[in-house]
């Protein structure tokens, strides 16, 4: 899918999006950040409820995208929630003097199989193709990735969940899952031309719950021990990141730097491949960073002196900060979707060393600007994205 008023891979003057607040919409702000483009028009909850705003917020709009829906509940309210949710929308768009390019609609495979959530995910779009024939329909399967919520975003959060606290997860029942990461069903849903680490063409992992539960089980494991999964497919690294953005959330900050056996600090590798190194030296009061990634694992070491590491989360405005003072050992693993940056804090000059798990490749990289300080208030132009809920 591209942009109906643009060519394929350019960039939207104006786009709209519904549904920014959960998971899903996180990780698409997250990725048009990473594209460059602009802040969305957001359509939140309370907007939803009134077609003439809904045409407000969208009129004119190079792209929309509905991801605003309803997967738990009663399952009444859910049926009638995702319907509504799509009537408003697409009474918006009959009000529209210039409708928007293109309109996107975040579906599910599930559409039509029988149950509340999945037949009204089909009505939806039936409601939406009914004033946008030219919609373009896109079927999500299982969606994983990081800072899922444990009670609302599938299987693989409540497991990392489970495992981040210290429990166990209990399958309960076995079937296979064909899971997705949300990075790629974002790419999907803009149409992002495949510049990254992204892969819109959604490849899957087919995985029994059973198998998942394993798998994380071990990662956590690995993640303890301070090694590297060894990359067996695409998803193990993304898999191991989803478990990290848990348990990193879960650490206080004085835990958030911990010990690594020597053999492991000296040559700063992974279990499975030997990845790579960057040394930077920074003088007195220097900094380093203010950038995040969107799938390789970094680790950072200050070798020497006193130095602050500061960490964002994308799309919030809380800085997490910790001081190393004369200890190496200290390794921080850096989450992926949080910026980072070092800054030397004391009188003589202080080396560190980032390591990450995959060589740079100029063609897809991994590496994006965006500032861990806000100059601005908040809500007024944060140099990436406003807060969400």
């Amino acid at each position: 899918m591209n942009l109906r008023t643009t060519e394929a891979g350019t960039t939207p003057r104006r786009w709209a999006l519904t549904g920014a607040g959960g998971f899903l919409g996180w990780h698409v702000r997250v990725l048009a950040l990473a594209l460059g483009w602009p802040e969305p028009i957001l359509v939140g909850r309370s907007e939803l409820t009134d077609p003439e705003t809904v045409a407000s917020r969208i009129d004119g709009v190079d792209l929309l995208l509905h991801l605003a829906g309803v997967n738990l509940g009663e399952p009444g309210a859910v049926a009638a929630g995702n319907r509504d949710l799509a009537r408003v929308v697409a009474d918006g768009l009959g009000r529209c003097a210039t409708p928007p390019g293109s309109v996107v609609f975040a579906n599910s495979v599930l559409a039509g199989n029988g149950t509340p959530y999945g037949d009204s995910k089909a009505r939806a779009e039936e409601i939406l193709r009914a004033v946008r024939p030219d919609l373009v329909d896109v079927r999500l399967s299982n969606l994983y990735g990081e800072h899922g919520h444990p009670l609302r975003n599938g299987v693989t959060a409540i497991f990392c969940g489970l495992l981040a606290a210290g429990r166990q997860p209990t399958v309960h029942e076995d079937r296979e899952l064909d899971l997705v990461h949300v990075t790629d069903a974002a790419a999907r849903l803009l149409g992002a031309p495949q510049t990254g680490p992204w892969d819109a063409a959604m490849p899957s992992l087919r995985l029994g719950v059973r198998a998942l539960a394993e798998r994380l089980t071990r990662y956590a494991t690995v993640e303890a021990g301070g090694d590297v999964p060894e990359p067996a497919d695409r998803h193990a690294i993304r898999l191991f990141n989803t478990y990290r953005s848990h348990s990193f959330t879960r650490r206080s900050t004085g835990r958030l730097a911990r010990p690594l056996r020597p053999a492991r600090l000296a040559a700063l590798t992974s279990e499975g491949a030997p990845g790579a190194r960057a040394r930077h030296v920074l003088g007195p009061g220097e900094s380093w960073g203010d950038r995040f990634h969107l799938a390789t694992v970094r680790r950072l070491v200050v070798t020497r002196g006193s130095a602050e590491i500061a960490l964002r989360r994308v799309g919030h405005h809380e800085v997490v900060r910790l001081t190393v003072d004369g200890e190496p050992e200290a390794v921080l693993d850096i989450p992926t979707m949080w910026a980072c940056r070092v800054t030397n804090r004391g009188s003589r000059q202080s080396p560190c060393v980032v390591w990450h798990n995959d060589v740079s490749d100029p063609v897809t990289p991994d590496a994006w600007h965006h500032l861990v300080e806000l100059p601005d208030p908040v809500g007024s132009g944060n140099g990436g994205l406003a807060v969400l809920a």
